[in-house]
C-alpha cells in the first residue's frame, strides 16, 4: 500500500530500553534521523549493540531509501535531544510519576508543533498529559516487541488531546509501515494487552494447578488457536466456526457456555512455588538455545509470517488502516 506523506524529519527517542531501541531501529530503517536520549550509564553502548542486532532482520525485510545507522545520534541531555525533533517517542520505565515528570520536561523543551507519544502499555493518556502545558499534543502510541518487526501500534488520545494530533500521528506511523489502531476510548491496558493479560492469567492458573507445564501451555497456543489468530483474530475465527450462519449460530449454540465457571479472571497469587515452576518450565523449554539465537529465530519467523499475512489477507484493513 502507499503510505501517507509526513512532515516529520527528525525523531527523538527518550529511553533506550528494549522498546526504545526497537523504535530507534524501525525509525532508522524507514529513513528517519533519530536522536536518542537516556541518562543511564552505558546506555549509548547498549543502544548501538541492540540496533546492530536488529539491522540484519530489517535488511531482510527491506530498508527505505536513505536508511542508515549513521543517522543515529546520542544526546544524554534531554533538552538538547528533543528541542529540534518533530516527533518524540517516550519509553521510560512504566512508573506513573516518572513518566509524568519526563513528559512534562519534554513538553517544556520541545518545539510547539512537535508531537509527543508515550509507549506506555497500561497508563491512560489523560493521566500522562496532566502535568503538561500543552496536553493537546500528548498521545499514547503503544507498540509490541519486537517493535522493529511487529506492525501494530495502538494510538490513544486523552481528554485534552487534539484530534488532529491523532491524525498526524497515524500518518507518521503509516510511513513506518505500521498498522495504527486508533482506540476511540481510553482504558487501562488499551486493547491488545488486555486480551493478552486474560490469557496470561489463565495460563498461570493452569500451571499453578498442575494441569499443564509451561511448554504444554505454549504448544496449546502455537499449534492451535495461535495459527488461526495470526490471520483472523478471535471474532472472525469463531464466525467461521459457526458454519454458514456464522457468528449468529455460534452465539445461539455456544453462548450459554459463556456462563460456565471455566475461567478464573483474577490472577493467582504469585507464590515462590509458582514463580519457580514458571521459571524452571521456561528454562527447560529453551535449554541449549541462547536468547540471541531465540531472538533471531523469532525475527526470521515474523518476517515470513508478515509476508504470508499480506499475501492471504490483503483486505484485512480498509485503505491501509485497521
Amino acid at each position: 500500500m502507499e503510505h501517507q506523506e509526513t512532515t516529520v524529519k527528525q525523531v527523538a527517542v527518550v529511553g533506550t530500553g528494549v522498546i526504545g531501541n526497537g523504535w530507534i531501529a524501525r525509525f532508522l530503517s524507514q529513513g528517519y534521523e533519530v536522536i536518542a536520549s537516556d541518562p543511564a550509564e552505558g546506555a549509548e553502548s547498549s543502544m548501538r549493540k541492540a540496533i546492530d542486532h536488529a539491522w540484519p532482520a530489517l535488511e531482510k525485510q527491506g530498508l527505505a531509501e536513505g536508511a542508515s545507522r549513521d543517522r543515529l545520534y546520542f544526546e544524554p541531555n534531554l533538552e538538547k535531544a528533543v528541542s529540534q525533533a518533530d516527533f518524540i517517542q517516550e519509553n521510560v520505565p512504566e512508573r506513573e510519576p516518572l513518566k509524568r515528570k519526563v513528559l512534562a520536561d519534554i513538553d517544556r523543551f520541545a518545539k510547539p508543533d512537535a508531537i509527543m507519544a508515550s509507549s506506555t502499555s497500561g497508563i491512560m493518556p489523560s493521566t500522562l498529559q496532566a502535568d503538561c502545558n500543552h496536553p493537546e499534543r500528548v498521545i499514547v502510541a503503544h507498540p509490541f516487541n519486537p517493535v522493529y518487526l511487529i506492525p501494530l501500534v495502538e494510538l490513544v488520545g486523552g481528554q485534552n488531546t487534539d484530534s488532529n494530533v491523532i491524525h498526524k500521528a497515524r500518518q507518521f506511523y503509516d510511513s513506518l509501515h505500521m498498522k495504527p489502531l486508533i482506540v476511540e476510548r481510553e482504558i487501562e491496558g488499551h486493547v491488545a494487552d488486555r486480551l493478552m493479560e486474560a490469557i496470561w492469567r489463565e495460563a498461570l492458573h493452569i500451571v499453578n494447578d498442575g494441569v499443564a507445564t509451561t511448554e504444554e501451555v505454549d504448544a496449546s497456543i502455537v499449534y492451535g488457536p495461535g495459527l488461526r489468530w495470526a490471520l483472523m483474530g478471535p471474532f472472525l475465527t469463531l464466525h467461521l466456526a459457526g458454519g454458514e450462519q456464522g457468528m449468529r449460530h455460534m452465539l445461539e449454540q455456544f453462548g450459554p457456555a459463556l456462563k460456565l465457571p471455566w475461567t478464573k479472571l483474577e490472577a493467582p497469587e504469585l507464590t515462590d512455588e509458582l514463580a519457580q515452576r514458571v521459571v524452571e518450565g521456561c528454562e527447560q523449554q529453551t535449554q541449549g538455545h541462547s536468547v540471541t539465537e531465540l531472538n533471531q529465530r523469532r525475527d526470521d519467523f515474523l518476517i515470513e509470517l508478515t509476508d504470508l499475512l499480506e499475501k492471504y489477507w490483503p483486505a484485512a484493513n480498509l485503505n491501509g488502516r485497521i
